[in-house]
């Protein structure tokens, strides 16, 4: 084997290479940026297919309840709910 015999040989493995490499990553940049457009066009009422935010999605109609200061607190014992003990006797 000649030296331009592995010259060629380690040209034609690093072109093969990086094509294969430039293929994926087109490949790859492609499918992320097609899929990625509809992301960016303008949310319009809740039949949009589109949903930026939770709030989008459910709207204003939901509001946050928060606990009262003097509500119970602390590890609850799921095994003496009054359901369950109710169904006991």
């Amino acid at each position: 084997m000649s030296t331009a015999d592995i010259t060629n040989l380690v040209i034609g493995t690093l072109t093969g290479i990086l094509s294969s490499t430039a293929f994926v990553l087109a490949l790859f940049l492609g499918f992320c940026i097609i899929l990625g457009f509809p992301k960016l066009r303008a949310t319009t009422g809740r039949k949009s297919m589109v949903i930026k935010s939770l709030e989008e999605r459910v709207g204003q109609e939901a509001y946050m309840q928060y606990l009262p200061p003097d509500a119970p607190r602390g590890p609850a014992d799921q095994l003496r709910t009054p359901e369950l003990l109710e169904h006991k006797r």
